[in-house]
């Protein structure tokens, strides 16, 4: 899922001042404790996670923050508890699988939406329809593909009011996990049909008021400005839900948010600001929790910037500009929370399907703790680029090298550009940051109006398939744009064998060789260089000390309704 807010808190800009004359890259590493005001309002949880969400639809969005919304106000058939364990939800229980390990049979609990009426087996059939429909144009659609067809509808069906019939294409051993995932959420029908007749797909849930079935409601919604959720008394387990509202205020403005949590106006914040990180690491507020994610740099394989290159150039290109990237820095010295440099687009520490661990020392594509300028300049004077040295020390490149690099607002993903635009000087290539708000940003990269961009990406479900997949043609999350102008002499040629490969892995009934085909699919990838791993993600979080019972999973997803506020 597209990662929004900056997962670590980064140094102050100085460090990058001092980074691009040459001087030293060590920060101060001197802490103080911050003190904050609580809020005593009981019955009400204060929340800033990020700016306006893209969608509110679980079968449309796609990013952290819209399913952080999500899990808070739908229920899907599975959830996790405090212990990131798959429990169920709207299901009686885990579902009674098949021999052949392709048909799910799930018991559902006899719930309702937050108007009364039942929610049904039926309910789910047709959102699961909807969200593979083509005029849906759901991003998620492909997480569909493991679920049979019958004709052109998914074979899922009501055995009964609430018992709900799922065939699979083959044995899945993440099914369940996907089960727990917003894009297999339940929409009321008879509002989506009557509010989305005629108009953009989601419609029905840009204001506030519509109809959902999780513990909460969203009663008021100022756009770009807050969102009130209201406690729904027809949740299933609303007896355990004590908080009444969830008020959230929507701003991409760390400085801001800061200032309203020491103040006491929120009780809880996604993120801090760059030059209050040290202030707050010995602070019992300050949270660090794992992910499982990647923090990486897009190219997009069409772009303008490789026209007149063949598809190995444009490779060898874009593997130079990974050279000059020093990760150890971004990741010692300016995030500062323990996070990992990235030698892969898998996460460390990813199920591999079978039993074990997915990354190992032999999947690593290159040395991330180093930088290696020579090898970068080799790589770029093979694709006939010529490097010129000054008496001044800077370098200058003919022709001339620009690469305009776009991002969504947020001051740290602001400073780790700063630090790629200072490392790619040492080639005299100039990268210019552009700046986007969210919506554009990811309208950009979705459908290609752009070179190179910020990209993150955290696991749906442990399984390595999920962080592949992705990549395919067709895909919706597609950001690179692999496969969709084959007649590009500078974009990976036969992509169609990755698509093929992909499904494959789908399919296969061998989970020792679905293992293999996966590790082939991420060396295909990264072999591509589109794609550019920086880190490996944690989160930071801060809440206040008379809080508790927030949880939040691997995969980045943050559960209020069981929160409790002295």
């Amino acid at each position: 899922m597209k990662k929004k807010l900056l997962a670590f808190v980064l140094a102050s800009a100085m460090v990058f001042s001092m980074a691009g004359c040459g001087a030293s890259k060590k920060a101060d590493g001197g802490k103080k404790t911050a003190a904050t005001t609580e809020n005593k309002n009981n019955k009400a949880l204060y929340i800033n996670l990020a700016s306006e969400p893209d969608h509110l639809d679980p079968a449309l969005n796609s990013s952290v923050d819209g399913g952080c919304l999500a899990v808070n106000s739908f229920a899907g058939l599975y959830t996790y508890d405090k212990d990131g364990t798959l429990i169920p939800s709207v299901a009686e229980s885990l579902p009674e699988v098949s021999d052949d390990g392709k048909t799910y049979t799930i018991k559902m609990k006899q719930t309702k939406w937050s108007n009364g009426e039942p929610v049904t087996a039926n309910d789910f059939v047709y959102s699961w329809n909807r969200a593979v429909d083509k005029k849906t144009a759901a991003d998620y659609s492909y997480l569909y593909d493991i679920v049979a067809r019958d004709g052109d509808k998914l074979a899922v069906k009501a055995v009964d009011d609430y018992t709900l019939q799922v065939q699979l294409t083959n044995p899945c051993p993440y099914f369940n996990d996907l089960m727990a995932f917003p894009a297999f959420f339940p929409v009321y029908e008879k509002e989506v049909e009557a509010k989305d007749k005629g108009k953009e797909p989601g419609t029905w849930a840009q204001k506030a008021g519509f109809v959902s079935n999780g513990a909460y409601t969203l009663k008021e919604w100022k756009h770009n400005e807050s969102m009130v959720y209201v406690k729904n008394p027809n949740y299933y387990d609303a007896s355990n839900v004590k908080i009444e509202e969830l008020h959230f205020m929507l701003s991409a403005d760390n400085t801001a948010t800061y200032a309203a949590y020491t103040s006491g106006d929120l009780d809880f914040i996604d993120e801090v600001p760059n030059d209050e990180i040290k202030s707050v690491m010995d602070n019992k507020e300050f949270h660090v929790v794992d992910q499982l994610g990647t923090y990486y740099i897009g190219f997009n394989v069409d772009s303008k910037l490789f026209k007149g290159l063949s598809d190995k150039q444009a490779r060898e290109f874009r593997e130079a500009i990974s050279l000059l990237i020093d990760r150890q820095y971004i990741v010692d010295t300016v995030g500062q929370t323990g996070q990992q440099v990235a030698d892969s687009f898998i996460p460390a520490g990813m199920n591999d399907g079978n039993g074990g661990t997915f990354k190992t020392d032999k999947t690593s594509y290159y040395d991330a703790s180093k930088v290696d300028v020579d090898k970068a300049q080799k790589l770029l004077e093979d694709c006939g680029y010529k490097f010129t040295k000054k008496d001044d020390g800077t370098v200058t490149c003919d022709p001339a090298i620009s690469i305009p690099y776009i991002l969504n607002e947020n001051d740290g993903h602001q400073k780790i550009a700063e630090s790629i635009q200072s490392d790619l000087s040492a080639l005299g290539i100039e990268m210019t940051i552009q700046t986007e708000d969210w919506n554009v940003f990811l309208d950009d990269r979705k459908k290609g109006n752009y070179t190179c961009a910020r990209e993150g990406w955290l696991a749906d479900y442990n399984d390595p398939i999920n962080m592949l997949e992705m990549f395919t043609t067709k895909s919706g999350n597609n950001d690179c744009q692999f496969g969709r102008n084959p007649k590009n002499s500078a974009t990976p040629a036969n992509w169609d064998k990755y698509d093929e490969l992909v499904n494959e892995i789908r399919n296969t009934t061998d989970f020792a060789s679905r293992v293999d085909k996966m590790h082939k699919a991420e060396d295909m990838l990264m072999d591509t260089w589109a794609v550019i791993p920086i880190y490996y993600y944690n989160d930071i979080y801060m809440q206040k000390g008379n809080v508790d019972g927030i949880y939040s999973t691997v995969y980045g997803m943050k559960y209020f309704m069981y929160a409790t506020k002295k």
